[in-house]
């Protein structure tokens, strides 16, 4: 009895790690591109794999700092010499969005997601642009493809999800 219940254990886990890998959440080998090292395509968008490029990290110490402009500097001279980081391209389009460069955003979203088109941190901000764009029904659409994307509960669905429901209270609260 022991002895198969370890057996079926031991499938189900086999079976949950065969099916997240078949969805993309595997890790995101990919190259650095040229002379920078580095980077990789991103995994799922979820947790990033530790990236030892000095501008890649002085642009996430930048992020959490929330020095937006930095994130800026940072990235885009990371992103010369490697421009298949899917990770990296989200980092940009989030600091873009955030000095109100919505626009720019878009378009380094839609690199991130040509990389990976599972980044789930990639589908989250974008949804959050379309937000800030006033695009509820595109906000939505990218909730529907991060509800696809994450098996379990994740952080980048719970986010969008509670944007969109503080954008409908706020825009309910503005048309009463």
């Amino acid at each position: 009895m022991k002895r198969s219940l370890v057996v079926c254990i031991s499938a189900m886990s086999l079976a949950f790690s065969l099916s997240a890998l078949a969805a993309g959440g595997g890790g995101g080998g990919g190259g650095g591109g040229g002379g920078g090292g580095g980077g990789g395509g991103g995994g799922d968008g979820g947790s990033q794999a530790y990236n030892p490029d000095p501008d890649f990290q002085a642009g996430m110490t930048a992020v959490k700092k929330q020095d937006w402009q930095q994130v800026v500097a940072h990235m885009t001279v990371y992103l010369q010499r490697s421009p298949g980081d899917a990770d990296a391209w989200n980092e940009l389009g989030h600091a873009h969005r955030k000095v109100g460069q919505v626009e720019v955003a878009l378009t380094d979203y839609d690199k991130a997601l040509k990389i990976n088109p599972k980044h789930k941190g990639a589908h989250e901000y974008l949804g959050e642009a379309y937000l800030q764009m006033g695009d509820l029904a595109r906000a939505e659409q990218e909730l529907k493809v991060l509800e696809s994307l994450c098996f379990f509960p994740c952080e980048e669905k719970s986010d969008l999800k509670s944007a969109i429901a503080k954008y409908r209270s706020q825009h309910a609260k503005a048309g009463s």
